[in-house]
């Protein structure tokens, strides 16, 4: 089952004997028929998803959920429902969008706790979810976050490239979850040593490793982040295997960019750069994502490091500006 955003709560399809894969762009790939239908005012990674759904790229899929995480997603959403309605040949797979909130009050916990039960009752279609099922999805879940974790910590260490960990964690989202945890604890026993300006990266989330290997080339060395393809996307766990405790470990997941207050992402910035020991910190807002420049100005004076803006940069790129830019910090550290 394909999914779309990290507000989607995997557990349940893992729950419903489904695998839940996260469907990612392709950088460099031609768009056109996804900029046919969402046009190309749209975030590229969207475009290159519908792109990727309407030419089979992902293989058959039973069904993909969409997670309101942010407009380029919503506007994804939108556009398949609309193609699912009046291009039944297409054969697209059945359509769900699920909306989880962020804001930390009890009415916003009910609301995103009804619909995570919604999302249940769906995918009982394929399967019925016993409360047992979801516990045990869960519990499986939490275990390969905490396995992540553990090779973040590796990162910080310089014993793994920021690369190589993104790699990783993009390998979890396509793989079914024992499998994931298997993975993860192969690489966690068998670091290898890294080197370089210790490089926290803001702005746009990163579905492909391109922009880290580019900064890795040119000297430096990604040590944290905080988008939702990297640490946000494991770094909270659930407090009990329940429906309400997976409501709420999803309510409270983030800030991201689009769904958080500048003051919020500046302070998570903040204390997440200073827990991985970044030299300096580097904002990369891709073309058509308007959410990471508005954060910058705070972050850089919350973190206190040197900082660098790179703006409207395309997906999967860095502009020769960019690198130009980035260039005197890596020779000042």
């Amino acid at each position: 089952m394909g999914y779309v955003g990290a507000d989607v709560p995997v557990e349940l399809i893992t729950a419903a004997g489904l695998l839940p894969l996260r469907l990612t762009g392709k950088p460099g790939q031609d768009s056109a028929l996804g900029d046919r239908y969402l046009g190309r005012g749209v975030d590229p990674v969207a475009r290159s998803i519908l792109t990727r759904i309407l030419t089979d790229d992902y293989g058959p899929l039973e069904a993909i959920v969409v997670s309101r995480d942010c407009e380029a997603s919503l506007r994804l959403f939108y556009a398949l429902r609309e193609l699912h309605r009046i291009e039944p040949a297409l054969g697209l797979p059945p359509l769900r969008l699920v909306d989880v909130l962020h804001l930390p009050h009890h009415t916003t916990t009910r609301y995103v706790h009804a619909k995570i039960a919604q999302l249940r009752e769906w995918l009982g279609r394929w399967r019925p979810i016993s409360d047992d099922d979801l516990a045990e999805a869960i519990t499986a879940h939490d275990t390969l976050r905490r396995s992540l974790g553990r090779v973040a910590a590796l990162r910080r260490e310089n014993r793994l490239s920021g690369t190589r960990f993104l790699e990783i964690v993009a390998a979890t989202t396509a793989l079914p979850v024992t499998d994931a945890i298997a993975l993860v604890d192969r690489v966690a026993a068998d670091p290898a040593e890294t080197e370089g300006v210790r490089l926290f990266l803001t702005g746009s989330s990163h579905d492909h490793p391109a922009v880290y290997e580019t900064l890795e080339r040119t000297g430096f060395l990604v040590v944290g982040e905080d988008h939702d393809w990297g640490e946000l996307l494991f770094a909270r766990t659930c407090a009990a295997p329940t429906e309400l405790a997976l409501a709420e470990r999803y309510q409270y997941n983030g800030p991201s960019a689009p769904r958080a207050s500048v003051r919020q992402r500046a302070a998570h910035t903040a204390a997440a750069a200073r827990a991985c020991g970044a030299e300096v910190l580097f904002s990369y807002a891709r073309v058509h994502d308007d959410a990471p420049p508005w954060d910058f100005p705070e972050q850089r004076a919350a973190t206190g490091l040197r900082s660098i803006l790179a703006e409207r940069q395309p997906y999967g790129e860095l502009t020769s500006e960019a690198l130009a830019a980035l260039a005197p910090a890596g020779a000042a550290a």
